[in-house]
């Protein structure tokens, strides 16, 4: 029987591991989903609405459960865990509170002996498949809109972090949501892509690597269903002559370095003005060498391993290659005891004298590294900010609302943060460019890839 596998990036063990469903496992799961779906689906939205409000509520009463299952499966350090929570919550009842007026009819002006009006109607079955990085947090972004628009869902997570899919099944069945409405499989690549592109779900949602939205692509070609990708990022911070430097320096050190980095919207490459350049460096850096590596069950750290040795090699060896190259590192990483290769701890690092002729300042590290470059105005600050193949966010400092304004303009990428970075909003559509993937999730806007319009035209008067 094959297993899949939850290995601790604590000390390398097998903290988890379940059987993959078999072939007759997941033909029952789909077809229970377009089942149940049929009944959910005639439900009003704020019978809906009690169950979801349940199922979260369920969900928070796990969250010294759930923070300590976190620090084990992907390293997040307890002191900080219980944020993935807060922001699971803010997400969930947002999305539930908009439903009703995100999925009213629309209706055209009137017109004399006819009624008109678009309705929109759930998709069906939703297959979500999320990463390990914010396990909650990319879940809850399409599963809580999913069923509030009358949609069943399958969820797929990721082996690193098998228990979450557990925890959300444990919520909804706390909730009494109504049997295969919500359901969960343990699944291997091939298998996901099989399901795919046998048409057993309606559409898919995919948080990922670029790799994994091309291999989402590939198996639903042909298929004519909807794909929503959320993939990598390479996202750019541009620190003004005028910003407030103390708020930017503190902000920005937790936006490169929160969850060791490994944040799709974490900042991994600032462009600092001239005038302001050296400070931001040596701001950062000091911050960066202020981290407490460890055991992230430890209360007093709060900076764990990143979720393993092969990732951690990943980001030594972009910033091997850098200082190479010329750059210049300023972060003793001696003080970090456990920083060695073949380790999955790794130590905050900052880079100065980079270009993008680095690796470490075009690929994604999704680590605890960032690279800091000097520019000279706004238009060297845009052009590099737009030299990537990605663009999900890009944050600006700044006390100039109007530059800002100016700037976000000329800037390629789904969101445009200003004097902060390295958080959704769920009131604003998160989105992305370029290889960032496609799509949109959260805000009234996320119900549109979770449903389809229907028209209704009637003549009222044949006589």
């Amino acid at each position: 029987m094959q297993m899949i596998q939850c290995i601790s990036p604590i000390d390398g063990s097998v903290y988890a591991e379940r059987p993959v469903a078999s072939a007759e496992q997941i033909q029952t799961c789909f077809a229970n989903s377009r089942t149940a779906q049929q009944t959910w689906k005639r439900l009003s939205i704020q019978e809906r609405a009690k169950y979801c409000h349940a199922a979260v509520d369920a969900m928070l009463a796990m969250k010294e459960r759930i923070v300590e299952e976190l620090a084990w499966q992907m390293g997040r350090p307890i002191s900080v865990g219980a944020g993935e929570m807060r922001g699971f919550e803010e997400r969930a009842r947002y999305m539930i509170g908009v439903a009703e007026a995100a999925l009213a009819d629309l209706v055209p002006s009137p017109k004399t002996g006819f009624e008109r009006r678009i309705v929109r109607e759930p998709l069906g079955v939703v297959l979500t498949i999320a990463p390990w990085n914010y396990p909650f947090l990319t879940t809850v972004n399409s599963v809580i809109p999913a069923l509030m628009a009358g949609n069943a869902v399958v969820l797929k997570h990721a082996a690193n972090t098998l228990l979450v899919a557990e925890r959300f099944q444990d919520a909804f069945d706390a909730a009494s949501l109504p049997q295969g409405v919500f359901q969960h499989l343990v699944l291997d690549h091939a298998q996901t892509a099989q399901i795919i592109q046998a048409g057993l779900a309606d559409t898919v949602c995919f948080t990922g690597s670029v790799a994994g939205g091309k291999a989402m692509e590939a198996a639903a070609s042909g298929r004519f269903i909807p794909v929503g990708l959320e993939l990598g990022g390479k996202d750019p911070a541009y620190v003004r002559a005028d910003a407030n430097l103390a708020h930017a320096i503190e902000n920005l050190a937790d936006g490169a370095f929160f969850n060791s980095g490994q944040s799709c919207c974490g900042i991994e490459r600032i462009y600092a003005h001239a005038s302001v350049y050296n400070e931001v460096v040596a701001g950062i850096a000091k911050l960066g060498s202020l981290y407490k590596l460890g055991n992230p069950l430890d209360p007093k750290t709060n900076l764990g391993p990143m979720i393993k040795p092969a990732s951690a090699d990943f980001v030594r060896e972009q910033i091997h290659q850098a200082i190479a190259a010329g750059a210049v590192a300023h972060v003793d990483t001696s003080e970090f005891e456990l920083d060695q290769p073949g380790s999955a701890y790794l130590s905050p690092q900052v880079l100065s004298n980079v270009d993008h002729s680095m690796s470490v300042m075009v690929e994604e590290s999704f680590g605890p590294v960032v690279g800091i470059m000097q520019v000279q105005d706004d238009a060297e600050a845009i052009r590099l900010m737009n030299d990537s193949p990605y663009g999900l966010t890009a944050a600006i400092w700044t006390e100039d609302v109007e530059a800002a304004e100016r700037i976000a303009a000329e800037l390629q990428t789904g969101t445009v943060f200003m004097n902060r970075c390295d958080y959704l909003d769920p009131a604003l559509a998160w989105t992305g460019v370029k290889d960032t993937g496609r799509g949109c999730t959260l805000s009234a806007l996320g119900y549109e890839a979770l449903t389809r319009p229907k028209s209704l035209h009637f003549r009222l008067n044949t006589h």
